[in-house]
C-alpha cells in the first residue's frame, strides 16, 4: 500500500484530509513539515502542536541554530512513513498532531522576543493542545516554561544537556542560553526537588537542588538506571522535557554551538528517553541543532528522532486501552 500511495501522495503537509495517519510521499520531495503533519494555525481539535522557534541570538559560541527547525523538519521526513520503532504504537495515527509553523518575531528587537514566545506557546495551551518546540538556542526554554507554569504550576524539569545552564544571572534584561534554568528556578517555574539533569560534563558547582546524573553516571550505570532514577525523582509531577542536542557526544551530534566530548551516544539517549514512558509529560523542546556545523545532516537526524521520542512520551499516558 505504501508504494502505491507514494505514486500519488505529495505535499501532504498542505493537502492532507484530517490530521491523522502516516505519510508515504517520497522522502526527498514535498513540503517538509514535521513528520509530514498538516501545516495549520487552526488548533481546533488538535492534541499536539509542533512549532519552530528559529532564534539563536543568545548563544555564547557558534550561531546557526535559527536554521535548526527547518533542518529538523526536513530530516523528519525519514520518520513519517512508519510507526516509531520500539514503542508499540503510532502517535500520528492515534492523535491529532499538527505542525503549527514557526514563531513570528522581529529579529532586530531582541528584547521583545521572550514575551512573543511566551504568548505564542500560551496560545497553543489555551487552545487545549500541548506543544513540542524545535529550536533555536536553549534560551527559548525559559519563555516556554513561563507559559507552561502559568497553566500547570511549577514543573519537574527533565533536561538532557552537556551544561547545567544554571549560571547565576539576576539581570532580567539578559537573554542567555546558559542562565535560563537559574532564572526558571528563581521564578518558581520549575521545582528543583523534582528535576533532573542528564549528561552534564561541564563544571557548575551550584546545582540549585536539581539532581544531576552526569555523563560518567550514564556511561557507568546505563540508560535503564538513568530512566529509573529520573522516574523516581519526577514522580507524578507535571513534567517538561528539554533536550539540548549537545547532550550527545560530538561524534553523534557535531552540528551544535558548544560541543563537549564524552557525551551520550544516540543509543543511550534513545534508551533513556524510552525508559521514561509513564511520566506526566506536558510538553518539551529540542534545541541547539546548528545546520552550518552539521556534516551530512547527522545532528538534524538526531534532533528529529529526539522530537519523535518526545511525541511518543507525550502520547504514552494519553493513549486509549
Amino acid at each position: 500500500m505504501a508504494l502505491e500511495d507514494a505514486k500519488t501522495q505529495v505535499d501532504t503537509a498542505i493537502t492532507r484530509k484530517g490530521h491523522r495517519g502516516l505519510s508515504f510521499e517520497n522522502t526527498f520531495g514535498g513540503v517538509p513539515s514535521f513528520l509530514r503533519r498538516t501545516y495549520t494555525k487552526d488548533l481546533a481539535g488538535v492534541d499536539l502542536a509542533i512549532t519552530g522557534i528559529p532564534f539563536d541570538q543568545a548563544v555564547t559560541n557558534r550561531p546557526g541554530t535559527r536554521l535548526g527547525p527547518r533542518a529538523i523538519r526536513e530530516a523528519s521526513a525519514l520518520l513519517a512513513v512508519d510507526p516509531p520503532y520500539g514503542w508499540g504504537y503510532s502517535p500520528v495515527e492515534e492523535f491529532d498532531i499538527v505542525d503549527y509553523g514557526d514563531l513570528a518575531f522581529d529579529y532586530a528587537v531582541v528584547a521583545e522576543f521572550p514575551k512573543a514566545l511566551e504568548t505564542h506557546v500560551a496560545g497553543i495551551l489555551s487552545a487545549g493542545a500541548a506543544s513540542i518546540a524545535l529550536g533555536g538556542d536553549h534560551s527559548i526554554s525559559l519563555p516556554i516554561l513561563r507559559a507552561y507554569a502559568a497553566k500547570f504550576g511549577p514543573l519537574a524539569l527533565v533536561q538532557f544537556d552537556a551544561h547545567t545552564d544554571t549560571w547565576a544571572d539576576d539581570d532580567a534584561t539578559r537573554i542567555d542560553h546558559g542562565t535560563m534554568f537559574y532564572k526558571a528556578v528563581k521564578e518558581g517555574l520549575i521545582d528543583p526537588a523534582r528535576s533532573v539533569q542528564i549528561g552534564i560534563r561541564t563544571v557548575n558547582p551550584d546545582t540549585l537542588g536539581i539532581t544531576v546524573l552526569d555523563a560518567p553516571f550514564v556511561h557507568e550505570n546505563g540508560p535503564a538506571a538513568v530512566a529509573e532514577r529520573v522516574r523516581a525523582v519526577v514522580g507524578d509531577a507535571p513534567a517538561y522535557l528539554s533536550f539540548d542536542i549537545d547532550a550527545l557526544d560530538p561524534a553523534h551530534a557535531p552540528g551544535t554551538g558548544t560541543p563537549v566530548w564524552g557525551g551520550l551516544t544516540s543509543a543511550q539517549a534513545a534508551a533513556a528517553l524510552r525508559g521514561l514512558a509513564g511520566i506526566d509529560l506536558k510538553g518539551g523542546d529540542v534545541v541547539e541543532v546548528s545546520p552550518p556545523f552539521d556534516p551530512a545532516g547527522i545532528t538534524a537526524i538526531a534532533g528529529a528522532h529526539v522530537a519523535m521520542e518526545l511525541v511518543c512520551l507525550w502520547g504514552w499516558t494519553r493513549r486509549g486501552d
